[in-house]
């Protein structure tokens, strides 16, 4: 019996060219439209050119960072322009323009929180091309620096070595600071000057409250204040500053006080005399003539002024104590005064005078962190010479 479906057997051979014959005629347009495409179709200018836009990193805001990727060196562009704009309004704006050689561009005319967009625009002949738009961006302030934070160990180590020698300063029975003879000796120049029936001399010199070195030397002055009520010794203290003056007042007032002798403080001899320069030495220089004080003490900032005070009280032979943050001044201070108080010994007296505990020990965390200071400078100069590169970059402040 023959399959009706038989006739496919025969007629396959048929079906197959008839095929073959299509997929050739659509391969050949294919193959034309292609060409048509390629050969016929508008050639646009190409733009590699783009802009990569961000907040910039560790800074107080309002700031954005612009990388300019791509730029060409063909010396027909000569420059580039960079347009911004906003949310609130789509226009784009010129904001700077700049050569082929710049890679990055700070925008500072931002403000936080508010969304930018950017393009780059530059012309190439005829063409004006322009870069596809990046952003939004937005702007704002970082609260820590991510390449600061070496600091911020210096800062926790540097408070744990001064809180720990505090809290030790006040459990330890004695804490031992290396004698200082200039602080030794005040106690003989007091008692000097007792003995004389004479005045003391003080002077804090030119610098203002605002001064380390001027506070340091109010607290040298509270302990000199407390010794001379004691002994009911004249204390005199002529001014540059107004200021230095009321808080001289104060202080020795307190320490008045303090020693049980409150009558002892005269105002009167704690006074302002000018702020010229050489006619405040000029002042001091005819106090110590007609006054002939026992004992000169000179701590604080000293200018120019420093050797014509002392060779003064050098001439009417006053025991002098001096001290002060100038190097410049240190050295006539150390030819014409009794003692001399050197660099930082200025700003260790009152915890070496008072003998309180935790200034003793804020003085003694100090010392310990110089130490740890020199050892890292000597590990960074180690590693430079063998090449840890990595060490040395850990130092680097950003």
């Amino acid at each position: 019996m023959t399959s009706p479906f038989n006739f496919l057997a025969y007629e396959q051979p048929f079906f197959c060219e008839i095929m073959r014959i299509h997929d050739l005629k659509f391969l050949f347009f294919l193959l034309l439209f292609l060409v048509f495409l390629f050969t016929f179709s508008p050639a646009y200018p190409q733009n590699p050119v783009h802009l990569k836009a961000v907040d910039t990193p560790n800074d107080k805001g309002e700031s954005i960072t612009l990388a300019l990727e791509g730029l060409s060196e063909d010396p027909a562009i000569s420059e580039y322009e960079i347009w911004r704009a906003t949310d609130m309004d789509e226009n784009f704006q010129l904001v700077a323009k700049v050569s082929s050689k710049e890679t990055t561009y700070i925008d500072t005319g931002v403000k936080d929180g508010i969304r930018y967009s950017y393009l780059l625009k530059y012309r190439k002949g005829a063409d004006v091309l322009v870069s596809p738009i990046t952003g939004p961006v937005i702007s704002r302030g970082q609260w820590f620096h991510t390449q600061r934070v070496n600091v911020l160990l210096g800062v926790i180590i540097s408070f744990i070595f001064i809180l720990g020698f505090v809290r030790y300063a006040k459990k330890a029975k004695k804490l031992y600071i290396r004698p200082i003879s200039g602080l030794q000796a005040i106690d003989d120049a007091i008692g000097r000057a007792t003995e004389m029936g004479k005045p003391i001399l003080y002077s804090a010199g030119l610098g203002k409250m605002d001064r380390v070195a001027t506070m340091a030397s109010m607290n040298i002055l509270s302990s000199v204040a407390e010794k001379t009520a004691e002994y009911n010794t004249p204390l005199i203290f002529p001014n540059y500053d107004p200021v230095v003056m009321t808080t001289a007042q104060e202080v020795v007032k307190e320490a008045c006080s303090r020693a049980g002798h409150p009558e002892a403080y005269h105002p009167d001899n704690i006074f302002f005399v000018t702020q010229s320069q050489f006619g405040y030495a000029a002042a001091v220089d005819g106090i110590m003539t007609r006054q002939l004080p026992a004992t000169n003490m000179f701590l604080g900032t000293f200018e120019a002024e420093a050797l014509i005070l002392a060779e003064t009280g050098n001439s009417i032979g006053a025991f002098q104590i001096a001290g002060t943050d100038s190097t410049i001044q240190l050295a006539f201070f150390i030819v014409a005064c009794d003692y001399t108080l050197i660099g930082e010994e200025l700003f260790v007296a009152s915890g070496y005078l008072s003998q309180d505990k935790q200034v003793l020990g804020s003085i003694k965390g100090q010392d310990w962190l110089k130490v740890v200071i020199v050892f890292l400078i000597l590990l960074g100069g180690v590693a430079g010479i063998l090449g840890f590169n990595k060490i040395i970059e850990f130092f680097n402040v950003g």
